[in-house]
């Protein structure tokens, strides 16, 4: 697979799904202590997976033309990829929703997220040559730090305009 092994793939690889996943984590975490509510965060994901979607390749899109050094080629591969990445993680959010309570599917999709992030940590280390565990912690920490804010911040919402 020689696409995936460009740098415009690999770009929109590695930042379709961070972001598909932190998005999607924190929309989750929010809307759920917001509203409890499965058709809120049902519909968050299925509009993030496509708006953000498009927004964030728009954006790959953009930064990567900006660089004069960037050929067309690099462009696209970056911008597809992310647009096709972040559209499928966010999308994988949906089926816990589908297949469990809200308060389960909200917890499995944690998990989820949690996991892929320290995947693609792993990976993205070992393609530096730097160990791992810095890297996994480092990108969990933020993780973590975006849901347990997402979490506030809904619950927030809902005490003051409930």
């Amino acid at each position: 697979m020689k696409f995936f092994k460009s740098n415009g793939a690999r770009t929109g690889l590695f930042f379709g799904a961070t972001s598909g996943v932190i998005t999607t984590l924190g929309l989750i975490t929010g809307l759920n202590s917001g509203t409890q509510s499965i058709v809120a965060v049902l519909g968050g994901i299925l509009i993030i997976a496509v708006a953000d979607s498009m927004s964030d390749a728009l954006g790959i899109h953009l930064a990567e033309e900006a660089n004069p050094d960037t050929d067309h080629a690099h462009v696209w591969q970056a911008t597809i990829t992310t647009f096709l990445t972040k559209l499928v993680f966010a999308l994988s959010f949906a089926i816990p929703l589908l297949l469990l309570p809200l308060g389960p599917a909200v917890i499995a999709s944690i998990v989820w997220g949690m996991l892929v992030i320290v995947v693609l940590s792993y990976f993205l280390a070992r393609s530096q040559n730097e160990s791992p565990w810095p890297v996994i912690l480092e990108h969990l920490g933020i993780a973590i730090l975006v849901v347990v804010l997402s979490h506030f911040i809904g619950a927030w919402v809902a005490n003051t305009f409930a």
